[in-house]
């Protein structure tokens, strides 16, 4: 009883806060419903872009690979600071002085439409093939472990999984049609800190018990029970023989995993939309930065659970080390807290999810509707397709959410590796438009289309002996090498200009530089004092 009452307060208190601060929103405009006024903050901006990220797919997948793997996968997320540090510094400064509301609106501008079309197709593809089943089928295994669903229903688990993916499917849709981007981003901020503070008492719950009161024994013996969980360095094989059964060796952090990072941080637009929405630069470097800061200490929640978790289960859940964590919150967390902490699992689901819809309905009525289906298209109509998009991608997401089951490397390292086969070539075409001022329209849709077929020939159809975030490295220097080839014989014909919109200001933040090199000297040390452990 106390578990239910506390998911639904807390659950009411969110839902009722951020209604209330929507009160005075016009949802009706584009910049209204899609950017939410252009009026994010900082600390909003941040709370977003954390929870839009966290999401059950790490709290399931990274803590189940952390149990099984270490804490080698630490890199997914210490690694992003850096790319925070180079979209606070470079794109978004860029970004925010055009006056973007889309990413494909950049690519119109710097080479033509057809371009904008198809990376905008790509990437609602990429949000219902990958992202979003994942998200709501990690959920729900989460969901329907503490809560019990199929017991207390009377079904089987299968039946409570598919019913509790439908429930929350729903709602996440009902929050991002009704209340756009400004709605998701208050009630991202408060399930955001909500998550930092449940999440980070399931470790300390944890250390506390198995140190008999006290959590730094707790930690003392997790360690000597197992010290090579705790190193960041992986020895494992990135080429030859077993390097696809590898799960992040050391040396993929300079190749492929770097563009992965720029192309997810600076690019992808369910991410940088919060920045987007920003009243000023200098509050969207804030967002940026803080972000990076909490990216640093979010392993404390979605790493350390996990090798914790094998010093409770030894290696009993190898076979499933997706259900270590939620039997890790059911062992250690009281009843009221449990309750507390779904309702906080169930907002990360949301955030991502809705997050996604709403970027999704953003990009097909802006980049794709008002360009090639009806150019007259008034505010009100764009808003009103964002709706209905958001509506069949939710049904759409829903359906295929139960078929991502038993991928056997976890369910994270499945949506990594689904990732690559549209995160690097996007991000190859948006790179070569800031950088390459000779790439032209030609070449940019050669290297999207050559960066497809080869990552799914090389990965998924020869399934080479070569780790697939190498794989992602390689295909960024030939997506290059035939952008440059094909715009020889296609060449630029009018230089880009990048204008200055003047839609808000661009003032940077005087303490961006300083706190940018500060998270890069923590990722660095990071490395250096985990890498040694034995």
């Amino acid at each position: 009883m106390l578990t239910l009452f506390s998911f639904l307060a807390f659950t009411g208190f969110v839902a009722i806060y951020s209604t209330w601060m929507l009160r005075k929103q016009n949802l009706q405009t584009q910049d209204g419903y899609f950017l939410g006024g252009r009026s994010l903050t900082g600390v909003v901006i941040a709370g977003s872009m954390l929870l839009t990220n966290i999401s059950t797919e790490h709290l399931v997948g990274m803590n189940g690979s952390a149990y099984k793997n270490g804490a080698i996968i630490i890199a997914w997320e210490v690694t992003s600071a850096i790319a925070l540090v180079i979209g606070a510094l470079y794109f978004i400064p860029k970004y925010l002085r055009m006056g973007l509301t889309t990413i494909p609106e950049f690519l119109e501008k710097r080479f033509d439409k057809m371009t904008q079309a198809l990376i905008s197709l790509l990437l609602i593809t990429s949000f219902v093939v990958t992202l979003l089943p994942i998200v709501l089928y990690t959920g729900a295994i989460n969901i329907e472990s503490i809560f019990g669903i199929s017991e207390t229903l009377g079904i089987t688990q299968t039946e409570g999984i598919w019913l509790t993916v439908v429930v929350v499917g729903v709602i996440g849709a009902v929050y991002a049609i009704f209340g756009g981007l400004k709605m998701v981003a208050y009630t991202d901020t408060i399930n955001g800190f909500g998550l930092l503070i449940a999440g980070l008492l399931v470790p300390v719950f944890a250390l506390w018990d198995i140190g008999d009161g006290s959590v730094l024994d707790g930690l003392a013996k997790v360690f000597n029970n197992a010290p090579e969980k705790f190193n960041v360095i992986s020895r494992e094989p990135s080429i030859g023989p077993g390097a696809r059964d590898s799960i992040l060796p050391f040396e993929v952090l300079f190749t492929g995993l770097i563009i992965n990072q720029l192309y997810f941080w600076t690019m992808h637009q369910s991410i940088v939309q919060r920045a987007l929405g920003a009243v000023s630069l200098k509050e969207a470097q804030k967002g940026l930065l803080f972000t990076g800061v909490l990216k640093i200490l979010i392993p404390l929640v979605i790493v350390l659970p996990g090798i914790i978790g094998f010093y409770y289960f030894g290696d009993t859940l190898f076979d499933s080390q997706d259900s270590v964590y939620p039997e890790l919150v059911k062992r250690i967390l009281p009843p009221w807290m449990t309750g507390f902490f779904v309702a906080v699992i169930m907002g990360a689901i949301l955030s991502t999810f809705n997050s996604a819809l709403n970027s999704a309905a953003t990009i097909f009525s802006l980049d794709i509707f008002k360009v090639y289906i009806n150019k007259a298209a008034k505010e009100g109509q764009l808003v009103r397709i964002g709706k209905w998009v958001s509506a069949i991608l939710a049904v759409v997401s829903i359906l295929v959410a139960p078929f991502v089951a038993n991928a056997p490397a976890g369910l994270y390292q499945l949506l990594q590796q689904l990732n690559g086969i549209f995160f690097i070539p996007m991000a190859t075409v948006i790179i070569a438009g800031f950088f390459f001022p000779k790439i032209s329209a030609a070449g940019a849709k050669a290297g999207l289309v050559f960066g497809l077929g080869f990552y799914i020939l090389m990965d998924l159809i020869l399934k080479v002996n070569i780790h697939f975030v190498h794989i992602w490295g390689i295909e960024f220097i030939l997506n290059l090498i035939v952008m440059h080839f094909v715009s020889i014989k296609y060449p630029v014909t009018t230089p880009f200009v990048m204008a200055d919109s003047g839609k808000l200001s661009i003032v940077p933040w005087k303490h961006a530089k300083t706190m940018g090199w500060i998270l890069i000297a923590i990722t660095v040390i990071i490395y250096v004092i985990l890498g040694t452990i034995a």
